[in-house]
């Protein structure tokens, strides 16, 4: 909260954060409290935000490794923030998540989503293979990104 109201901070990314950054810059560190499951969620949910902030091909990568956490919250928020970084490192982990047929649902559809959000029109291929999913969380997810990236790059589409 910031002291000027009662109204929680906006992040760099323009969103209100369910938890606000950790403190802690060092990757390595980072990434040991988001892969920790003994961690309480709110550790590990500053962890994703400071990693987000970093902003590096390192600090994706360490997000990366939330991906094998039991909870399907932390990987859904995981691929939502890889969204908001538009770095195309993610791409290859955005499109591995969204093409697991064993992983949760709403984690595939944000992963879609982050894959448009991204802008970058090598994700086409991949959403458009997707499109006629039998879950329409999926399918009309893959729907939205490809409207995104043909929207960013309606020069190249």
């Amino acid at each position: 909260m910031n002291n000027r109201s009662s109204k929680p901070d906006v992040s760099e990314y323009g969103s209100v954060d369910p938890a606000p950054p950790s403190k802690i810059q060092d990757i390595a560190r980072l990434e040991s409290i988001l892969v920790d499951e003994n961690t309480r969620m709110f550790e590990r949910m500053r962890v994703v935000f400071s990693l987000r902030n970093i902003n590096s091909s390192e600090s994706i990568d360490a997000l990366s490794q939330g991906f094998k956490s039991q909870s399907a919250l932390l990987r859904h928020e995981i691929a939502y923030v890889m969204g908001q970084m538009q770095n195309n490192h993610a791409l290859p982990i955005l499109e591995d998540v969204l093409s697991d047929e064993n992983e949760h649902v709403m984690v595939r559809h944000e992963a879609a989503e982050a894959l448009g959000a991204i802008g970058d029109i090598k994700a086409k291929n991949t959403l458009e293979m997707y499109l006629d999913h039998n879950l329409p969380e999926i399918s009309e997810s893959c729907e939205v990104a490809l409207d995104l990236l043909s929207h960013h790059n309606s020069d190249l589409v």
